[in-house]
């Protein structure tokens, strides 16, 4: 995995609200579905949801008890590696308050420590 910080992704580019995480990690498509989940369960279905990181590699692994050689392993699931500055879901449609509050709930079932970010022309006077 390519170290340094995100350069593609890494602005708020649909919502008013983000979580940008701050490490370099592997995050599976399990994680990623569970932070969806606890987002959408805090809103109640209200405003929009993006989640902008795909698991798109795949990840083998050979079963217990297998010597050494005979190939690769069979794959086991899918991951989306992330670098410094990546933004990896964003939120609009609701309140400051609402927002944050899901998100931080989203961040506590990734494995890497995200930051809160909102939008630098966010208006509180227009919000739902």
């Amino acid at each position: 995995m390519s170290k340094g910080f995100a350069h593609r992704g890494d602005q708020l580019a649909f919502g008013s609200f983000g979580i940008k995480t701050l490490q370099t990690k592997w995050i599976t498509a399990r994680q990623i579905e569970a932070a969806r989940v606890a987002v959408t369960r805090y809103m109640q279905r209200e405003g929009q949801i993006w989640i902008r990181i795909f698991p798109d590699k795949p990840i083998t692994k050979k079963p217990a008890d297998v010597r050494m050689g005979k190939g690769k392993g069979a794959p086991e699931g899918f991951v989306a590696p992330v670098t410094p500055g990546r933004m990896l879901i964003e939120v609009e449609g609701v309140s400051y308050e609402i927002a944050k509050e899901a998100l931080r709930l989203a961040a506590q079932k990734l494995p890497v420590t995200t930051k809160f970010v909102v939008r630098r022309d966010y208006d509180e006077t227009q919000n739902v």
